[in-house]
């Protein structure tokens, strides 16, 4: 069976913002968009959607036919022409697609090099898929392979060391526009991870207090108490009657829809009487209107304004990404090795069943032959002979063809040779078939 591992995706590099939200697939599940097929293209898939990429990944026929396929599904569920999102994505197969996922777990094509919520969203996107029912020996094999080749990259390279997140580069940004953020009042608009690690590094830089609207109160109120007196949860719907007292929001939900909108903004400046508001939008699809960086003393900051934050990040990185990419290329060979064991299996399991054939034949021949002489203990004896002559008979082909396999890049090749030496195919061949060489030989 053919098993060619495809990757899909845009991310930050490739499509701004304003495009990634628009084919964000946030709240969606791999078996809602329709992707994988058994019995067609795609047996496989996995779907990883965050707020800087998104990416399909599956299984499917060599032919490619399957890629088109997960683009028409993609922009379909989106209710997008497929033409819109074309140029903006990337394809890879085989090596190359194995490659990427080992460098997306390990963080090293994150905007920010090193930071760790990649590989938690990428087991998340796992387990939904897994839960879904949407995987099998390839995608269980790849992921688990990913997670491991990223704790290998992040205990053998200091990629991690003093590795900063989106959230720390957005306080950084706060920290840029208002100098001093000591005084200061947040709103956090989301309680998620990214809003966790905001409200940490936001009390650290001497923000005074932090209020956090989450659309489930509950989840709100169990991140305001972890950091005590200096967080309070409100009701995400009372949300505008605090903003006239916060400088700065920082804003990363899940929803598909902006939550702020630009007249509602107007309204709150006249409140504040025009004194400066900074908001950061990190999430994808963005939560407030771009239109609010139209009013006066607004500043709206995406999270493609982060990029320039973090790229001093990234350049005290780049030996250690180097060493990281060598680890990532030896996992990728190991990889490549066992796919080519997958392709032999198949062929091993023919070649053992056709050996027990032959030799439950001939032992039922054989006692036939034996008449009364065929006691229990006769029967006995012969069966572990005929399964031992089979097994010794097939230990060196299968060693040399499992050696083949590891060493060369023609496995399929042997494999078709021994398909065809032992009939495994059931192929009826003709008995003049060979009667043209015959002649030749002779001429």
């Amino acid at each position: 069976m053919d098993k060619t591992i495809y990757l899909l995706g845009l991310n930050h590099k490739t499509a701004p913002v304003e495009i990634r939200e628009q084919f964000a697939l946030t709240n969606a599940s791999p078996d809602q968009l329709g992707l994988v097929d058994r019995k067609e293209d795609i047996r496989e898939g996995l779907l990883l959607s965050t707020c800087n990429r998104v990416e399909l990944l599956f299984v499917g026929s060599a032919d490619g036919s399957g890629e088109e396929k997960a683009l028409q599904c993609w922009a379909g569920y989106c209710q997008r022409d497929p033409e819109r999102l074309r140029p903006y994505i990337y394809s890879y197969r085989g090596l190359d697609a194995i490659r990427h996922m080992f460098t997306v777990a390990s963080s090293l094509d994150s905007l920010v090099v090193g930071e760790p919520q990649i590989l938690g969203q990428l087991k998340d996107a796992y387990k939904t898929a897994v839960d879904c029912g949407l995987t099998r020996t390839v995608v269980n094999r790849l992921m688990h392979k990913a997670f491991s080749v990223a704790k290998r990259v992040r205990t053998e390279t200091r990629i991690a060391n003093a590795a900063v997140s989106i959230s720390y580069a957005a306080v950084e940004l706060a920290r840029h526009i208002f100098g001093d953020l000591q005084g200061r009042k947040a709103m956090l608009v989301g309680a998620g991870e990214m809003a966790e690690l905001a409200a940490t590094h936001l009390l650290a830089t001497g923000v005074d207090e932090i209020l956090v609207a989450n659309r489930t109160l509950s989840r709100g109120q169990e991140l305001a108490q972890q950091f005590g007196t200096q967080a309070r949860a409100v009701c995400f719907e009372d949300m505008f009657d605090h903003l006239p007292e916060v400088d700065i929001i920082i804003s990363s939900t899940g929803a598909t829809r902006t939550v702020v909108q630009a007249r509602e903004v107007k309204t709150i400046l006249k409140k504040r009487k025009n004194r400066p508001m900074f908001f950061i939008d990190i999430a994808v699809p963005r939560d407030i209107d771009p239109d609010v960086n139209q009013l006066d003393n607004v500043y709206l900051y995406d999270i493609d304004d982060l990029k320039e934050v973090v790229e001093e990040n990234i350049a005290q990185r780049q030996d250690e990404a180097e060493r990281a990419r060598e680890i990532i290329e030896e996992e990728v060979d190991k990889f490549q090795l066992w796919l080519r064991s997958l392709e032999l299996n198949p062929t091993i399991v023919d070649l053992f069943d056709q050996a027990e054939s032959l030799a439950q034949k001939e032992i039922r021949r054989t006692l036939k032959n034996l008449g009364d002489q065929a006691t229990p203990e006769v029967e006995h004896a012969l069966e572990t002979m005929a399964h031992s002559l089979s097994k010794k008979l097939l230990h060196q082909p299968v060693t040399f063809l499992k050696r083949r396999a590891r060493e060369e890049e023609s496995a399929q090749e042997f494999i078709s040779l021994t398909r065809r030496l032992f009939n495994l195919d059931n192929e009826s061949v003709p008995s003049e078939s060979h009667a043209f060489r015959h002649k030749q030989g002779n001429d």
